[in-house]
């Protein structure tokens, strides 16, 4: 338990100043949310999105997995048949009996992501991207999920990056993305669309979104349309209670990025280096404080890196904090986590769960 107190540094006494935010804090070049050079935003109170994420706090934490090819199996996308038979491979059933054996209240699954390969039809991203026969798969993975967790009391979220796909030369262009601190106001425009899409086909199913690579907030999505306002509409055509997260890359301080995000992305790779200051409530400047951490090596890869007593003992102590907690497990082809991540998982749903009861008898 020493650990755990160690990896999460709190200022219990910030509330009092918790609108000055310093630029040098955030180790990064990130606007945080509600900064005076973004004049057009609001306060998460203002916008009413306050309390999008309280299933989340009562959920306490959750899972996710990278059901990406070039991670788990390269060779189902050396074509789009391959890549087909993958998707139909997935036992959702199965996961979803996993998921709640171990008492995790939700699951973050990838739709895709830089191999332009999508688990989920799309005619919109097809229409624009061009390829045929589609790299959208036939079977809608996400729906299916949905059905499997929901039957379980399980809420489904997904991953998304707020860029095209890197590693496809072709949807980079059609999408005309470039990367860098650029506008892309015409990606931007095509991309909610894509977005928009999905949401309206997976309606209340999916209760929350986790848009990766958002590194140039203030090029991107600050000030006149396309902004995080319509970036976030997009997301939530569908489904207009279902939370969201910007992530700005690894920062160990627990910041949000924007009004219109309800919880905060919290990338993370060092449990130790994990600071909670100037949060009031479980609430960083209005948004609810989360952290996403990989179990393994690295994301989706590699045997346990920490023990029992280390992701316990740190997901008890952020969720004391008010705090959320995700952990990043690797899958296997047919969609199944593995023993070793399966018996920490359990490890850690036994330890939250007595710490709920021990709260409740307080």
């Amino acid at each position: 338990m020493a650990f755990a107190q160690a990896a999460v540094r709190s200022n219990s006494g910030a509330a009092a100043d918790s609108n000055v935010v310093k630029r040098d804090e955030a180790k990064d070049s990130v606007t945080p949310r509600g900064a005076a050079d973004d004049p057009k935003e609001t306060t998460a109170e203002e916008a009413g999105i306050s309390h999008r994420a309280d299933w989340m706090r009562h959920a306490r934490w959750g899972v996710m997995t990278h059901f990406l090819a070039e991670w788990i199996n390269p060779q189902a996308h050396s074509s789009v048949a391959a890549w087909n038979a993958m998707v139909d491979g997935f036992d959702a059933e199965g996961l979803a009996e996993q998921i709640k054996s171990t008492g995790a209240g939700y699951y973050l699954v990838t739709i895709g992501q830089n191999s332009g390969f999508y688990d989920s039809p799309n005619a919109a991203y097809d229409k624009f991207v061009g390829i045929q026969p589609s790299h959208c798969s036939k079977r809608d993975l996400i729906t299916d999920l949905y059905t499997a967790l929901n039957k379980r009391g399980i809420k489904l979220m997904v991953y998304l990056p707020a860029g095209a796909p890197g590693r496809d030369a072709v949807a980079r262009k059609a999408l005309e993305w470039q990367p860098g601190p650029y506008r892309n106001r015409e990606f931007q425009i095509k991309w909610e669309q894509v977005i928009r899409e999905w949401s309206l086909r997976w309606g209340k199913k999916v209760s929350g979104w986790w848009f990766d690579g958002v590194y140039w907030p203030n090029a991107m999505y600050r000030g006149d349309s396309p902004n995080f306002s319509s970036f976030a509409a997009a997301v939530r055509a569908g489904n207009p209670d279902a939370v969201i997260a910007f992530n700005p890359g690894v920062l160990d301080r627990t910041l949000s990025l924007t009004p219109y995000e309800d919880y905060t992305a919290g990338e993370t790779n060092d449990l130790e280096r994990v600071s909670i200051r100037r949060v009031q409530d479980g609430r960083a400047d209005g948004a609810q404080i989360h952290r996403l951490i990989f179990l393994g090596q690295t994301w989706g890869k590699g045997p346990p890196r920490f023990s029992n007593e280390q992701v316990t003992g740190f997901t008890q102590n952020f969720v004391a904090q008010g705090g959320v907690v995700t952990w990043d497990v690797p899958i296997q082809p047919n969609g199944l986590i593995s023993k070793p991540f399966m018996e920490q998982l359990a490890a850690i749903g036994k330890a939250i769960a007595q710490q709920k009861l021990s709260a409740s008898n307080r």
